[in-house]
């Protein structure tokens, strides 16, 4: 069993940076693909970014290409979303997401374990 616990959220002024973490537990969970989800209040929980089990692969959505950073301490069994230059229109519920395997990074029905979610707010 993955338990994943998500932390780091918070408010600030859009432009500013935040730095979520999401700690993993398991024997095997350091070999899974992580991906981090958010969901906007009145929206669809929408795909962010993902990096594979070797931590070689990363993958962005668009609307935070060259803003966010994900990245992995496989020692520690902890995924991290820096978030940079935030903009109001990323407030929202993050969640983190763990899955066996590397395919379809993006689609959040292919994920096997879920956070509880943590609040970022970006105020204008």
């Amino acid at each position: 069993q993955v338990q994943l616990v998500e932390s780091g959220g918070g408010s600030v002024q859009a432009g500013g940076s935040l730095r979520l973490s999401c700690a993993a537990s398991g024997p095997t969970v350091g070999s899974y693909a992580m991906g981090w989800f958010r969901q906007a209040p009145g929206k669809e929980r929408e795909f962010v970014a993902a990096i594979l089990g070797n931590g070689a692969g990363r993958y962005y959505a668009d609307s935070v290409k060259g803003r966010f950073t994900i990245s992995r301490d496989s020692a520690k069994k902890t995924v991290f979303l820096q978030m940079n230059s935030l903009k109001p229109e990323d407030t929202a519920v993050y969640y983190c997401a763990a899955k066996r395997y590397s395919t379809d990074y993006a689609e959040q029905k292919s994920y096997d374990y879920w956070g509880q979610g943590t609040q970022v707010t970006a105020s204008s």
